[in-house]
């Protein structure tokens, strides 16, 4: 599924999404299927304001910068995390997955 407002065609398996993305992902989650992924800081960070993540799962690669768009933008409350997992893989990058604390 990809949420945009600037193109209008996809292919393969995709759905293009124009509308309101918040309200769409919470359609998606009301219904009886499996985990749904959300990549991209502008759309998760509205995921986030909206409560409707339930579980991140953030890599971290051995690279520093010093620039480019934050993932977490501002929130108008903090989002408590308990840590499920950590995975260290070859070259450094470490996946740790946390889920929402309700």
């Amino acid at each position: 599924m990809v949420f945009s407002s600037t193109i209008d065609k996809v292919d393969w398996n995709t759905r293009l999404v124009t509308g309101d993305a918040v309200a769409e992902i919470t359609r998606l989650k009301a219904e009886d299927g499996g985990p749904l992924g959300i990549g991209g800081a502008t759309l998760a960070g509205a995921a986030m304001r909206a409560g409707l993540i339930d579980e991140y799962a953030l890599a971290t690669y051995p690279v520093l910068v010093g620039g480019g768009t934050p993932f977490f933008t501002a929130l108008d409350s903090w989002v408590n995390l308990d840590m499920v997992e950590t995975r260290t893989f070859p070259g450094g990058v470490v996946l740790t997955r946390y889920e929402t604390r309700r």
